[in-house]
């Protein structure tokens, strides 16, 4: 496959991402309703020629959509991309090993959640760093990520605070089986943490809901459903939220399991929220959880967009 092969008015862009077997790569094909495809394909020797063998395809994001996330993000050294490749590796180890993949999520969640679009204050920056932050109420428990992550931290000195605590969740979601999210590095660290009480209230329904996503972070009814969607990892604990229990029967894997318990009622020994529970009485937010428990593919392609946009709130706006 090359470019020069491409059908007239259509445009094929290959980016090869190192040090992972298979190859992925993005694939912009177009032109009047152009999609983008994340493809995996194996190199195979055949007759002392490589041959690209097609092996699987992620759902399509259209370009349409790609347009409303438009971004200009910095430049960064080849030092410092080669670092954040070598911490990813780092923290892949660290999560499978300590099986922290839902606290990790929660962190880099917590500390994108901040953000106000109206003062542009808050957001996935690094301020989770200041133990000011660390002692609000919604993020009580999270000093346990950042003790887990000092030794690749310190390893990683150049490294952000912003930038490596997104990276942990978005390799937290790969590792324990959800979609594989881009990351784009750069983000510099703000010298002070938000005023707390951003965060959403899981004693609140639909419109408290939207205040916060919708209202203060900027994002849409889907982004709200799609992330909710990320309760399949991690149970809560009574002495850090007041409550106690998992969403799902394995808080360990990531899929669509939350839809499914939250659609078949509630369990004894799973939890459901207020703000879980919630979504089913919404007439927006009701088909879209239908369609997650019933389509997982679908949830993991809506997921891993509105998990990149939620990761870069604030960031690289064009």
């Amino acid at each position: 496959m090359s470019a020069r092969s491409t059908p007239r008015g259509y445009c094929r862009q290959f980016t090869r991402q190192q040090n992972r077997k298979p190859t992925r790569f993005d694939i912009l094909v177009g032109p009047q309703e152009p999609y983008i495809f994340s493809c995996t394909f194996r190199f195979l020797n055949a007759s002392d020629k490589k041959v690209l063998v097609f092996t699987s395809c992620q759902p399509p994001i259209p370009q349409k959509i790609l347009a409303k996330m438009t971004k200009s993000y910095p430049t960064v050294t080849e030092d410092y991309q080669n670092a954040i490749e070598k911490c990813k590796r780092k923290l892949r180890g660290l999560i499978a090993e300590k099986n922290c993949a839902p606290i990790m999520v929660r962190l880099a969640w917590h500390s994108a959640g901040t953000f106000d679009c109206a003062s542009r204050t808050g957001g996935p920056f690094g301020t989770m760093r200041f133990d000011a932050e660390q002692g609000h109420g919604a993020n009580s428990g999270i000093h346990i990520a950042l003790r887990l992550l000092e030794p690749i931290r310190e390893q990683f000195p150049t490294i952000s605070f912003a930038d490596f605590h997104q990276l942990a969740g978005v390799v937290a979601v790969e590792v324990t089986g959800g979609p594989e999210i881009p990351f784009h590095p750069g983000r510099e660290d703000k010298p002070q943490p938000p005023p707390e009480g951003r965060l959403p209230d899981a004693t609140k329904g639909c419109d408290h809901l939207r205040q916060v996503f919708t209202k203060q972070m900027g994002l849409s009814d889907k982004d709200i459903v799609a992330l909710s969607g990320a309760h399949t990892l991690g149970r809560c604990h009574k002495d850090r939220s007041g409550f106690e229990g998992a969403w799902t029967s394995n808080p360990l894997i990531f899929d669509n399991s939350y839809f499914k318990e939250l659609l078949s009622g509630e369990k004894e020994g799973l939890l459901q929220l207020v703000s879980d529970k919630a979504l089913l009485d919404d007439p927006v937010f009701r088909p879209l959880v239908e369609k997650y428990a019933d389509d997982e593919e679908a949830f993991f392609a809506d997921y891993a967009e509105a998990h990149l946009k939620l990761s870069e709130l604030g960031f690289a706006d064009a």
